[in-house]
């Protein structure tokens, strides 16, 4: 049964993207705007949550709720605070600058894995032009807290170039990451990488091979272990889509997009059934879907645990 979205945000003119649920509403950021909204489903309302996030992309929760971001035009890894500071957990790698990072999960030791690829135009006027980038490789590193509140940082792909969406398997022993270049020479597929004890990755197995055509930006899992990802573009091939995969990488199902493409996708509402999904025009979408999301452990619970943050209304 083909899913009919709904459009909870018409496109404000530039990218949207980083959806997480938080147990009660939706966050996402508009990149350009460098802020984030939030949506309340219960209110039918938005509102803005943050400002001045540096063209923050990807966002992600820790079990007690905090936000973490990849702020993309300051070019470093953040945790937004209660109190409205933020925290920098990391924003050089051997004494060069991140490229633009990009996207981020947090494993249940609480270490951060993000990918720091260089897209053209993503993140402010440095971003235009290659000249800026500081590191010869694009690629995925992981931060493991230390006891003194700071973060060494471990670089852990040395095959990708411009390494996009990040997602775990449940039991965390698969790193998935969506190997997302433009380039002819570059390669388009959704790769599953083995956890090593030691922290490190092992070889990766391709899940999908999205040919010449625009392949996985961001993704999410269902209950079943299904990875769904956003895909596809208007310029040929299935078209903008959200894929659901298979452990093994079988398509299981595949849904048309009312928006040019998509950029990122998490479930939602009270019973998770719903599909949310941003676009780089700037919508937030909706979907009531047959499938079932995963809860983000908030030890906290969902009202002690929610982000607080101005509510100013759009």
């Amino acid at each position: 049964m083909p899913w009919k979205f709904e459009v909870l945000q018409e496109p404000y003119g530039a990218v949207s993207e980083g959806p997480v649920w938080d147990g009660a509403t939706l966050l996402y950021t508009q990149i350009q705007a460098c802020r984030i909204v939030r949506f309340d489903p219960r209110q039918n309302s938005l509102s803005v949550y943050r400002t001045d996030t540096h063209y923050a992309n990807g966002l992600t929760l820790d079990r007690d709720g905090r936000i973490y971001a990849c702020e993309g035009g300051a070019r470093r890894v953040v945790r937004y605070e209660e109190d409205g500071t933020t925290t920098v957990l990391a924003d050089r790698f051997e004494g060069k600058a991140f490229n633009i990072p990009n996207d981020l999960v947090i494993d249940t030791e609480g270490r951060i894995w993000f990918t720091d690829p260089f897209y053209e135009g993503a993140a402010g006027p440095f971003s235009y032009d290659r000249c800026h980038q500081e590191l010869d490789h694009e690629s995925v590193y992981r931060l493991d807290p230390q006891p003194d509140g700071t973060w060494s940082i471990e670089r852990v792909t040395f095959d990708t170039t411009r390494p996009n969406g990040l997602l775990f398997s449940p039991d965390h022993k698969t790193l998935y990451v969506a190997q997302s270049g433009r380039r002819a020479d570059e390669k388009r597929e959704l790769r599953a990488y083995p956890v090593e004890g030691s922290g490190q990755l092992g070889a990766f197995t391709v899940l999908h091979d999205f040919g010449d055509h625009r392949g996985v930006d961001g993704m999410c899992l269902d209950s079943e272990e299904n990875i769904v990802a956003t895909a596809g573009y208007e310029l040929g091939g299935p078209g903008p889509s959200i894929y659901v995969f298979s452990r093994s990488g079988e398509i299981l199902e595949r849904h048309d997009v009312p928006a040019k493409r998509p950029t990122n996708c998490a479930f939602g509402d009270d019973d998770l059934t719903s599909l949310y999904v941003t676009s780089t025009e700037g919508h937030l979408l909706r979907a009531r879907t047959g499938r079932q999301g995963v809860e983000h452990r908030i030890e906290t619970g969902v009202e002690g645990s929610r982000p607080t943050g101005s509510r100013q209304q759009m």
